[in-house]
């Protein structure tokens, strides 16, 4: 029995030691369970079960781009200036590409998530949003979709902001992109000046979102 176990745990180990291998594996589970509330939800795999479904994508793909969001500006863009410059170029060989990578695309799904969650609500409830409630005349009821929408359009000033001016600007600054180096420490400047608009944007937007969700549902 010890030797099994032992066996066991060192494969448990293997699958762990792989991120691909890790990240396939809570995704299966996640879907076995995605697929048990189908299975006893009231309407079963109706239109709440698939607003269900975008949430969860949105929030999966949120925590992605806002968590590495705040690696940058918390962790990366701080301790930078203290790394000595022999090692400076693991950062903007290595780690950095990567990280943009997932947070570029993770901010891509994050709102198309969020929109077809929106529509999937109905039209009418996606166009209240957008429209901060004016659809109707901002009457007191209404009032609700204001903050959701300040909310919303945030979040797509933020994911502009990432396609439009971070992640150009990061090319440069990393040598993806070959410019001068003048050019370089501008695009350096610019892409850390907008991650920090972001990073300044993202609280507003996660408090929309969450005390919508909470007081109006």
């Amino acid at each position: 029995m010890i030797p099994a176990r032992g066996g066991a745990i060192d494969m448990f180990g293997k699958l762990l030691s792989n991120f691909r291998s890790t990240i396939l594996l809570s995704l299966v589970l996640a879907g076995v369970m995605i697929y048990a509330f189908g299975s006893v939800a009231p309407g079963g795999f109706d239109l709440i079960f698939w607003q269900a479904v975008f949430r969860w994508t949105h929030v999966f793909a949120g925590i992605l781009w806002i968590g590495l969001l705040w690696y940058f500006n918390f962790v990366q863009i701080r301790v930078a200036p203290s790394i000595p410059d022999e090692l400076k170029p693991a950062i903007g060989k290595h780690i950095a590409p990567e990280a943009l990578f997932w947070f570029r695309w993770s901010a891509l799904a994050t709102v198309l998530a969020g929109l077809a969650l929106a529509f999937s609500r109905g039209h009418a409830y996606a166009v209240e949003v957008l429209s901060f409630g004016m659809v109707q005349g901002l009457t007191e009821d209404q009032k609700g979709f204001t903050l959701m929408g300040i909310g919303v359009w945030l979040a797509i000033i933020m994911f502009l902001n990432v396609w439009g001016v971070i992640w150009p600007n990061q090319k440069r600054a990393l040598g993806i992109v070959a410019v001068e180096a003048d050019a370089k420490a501008r695009a350096a400047r610019t892409a850390m000046l907008a991650s920090r608009i972001n990073m300044l944007l993202s609280l507003p937007m996660l408090t929309s979102m969450a005390m919508y969700q909470t007081l109006f549902g």
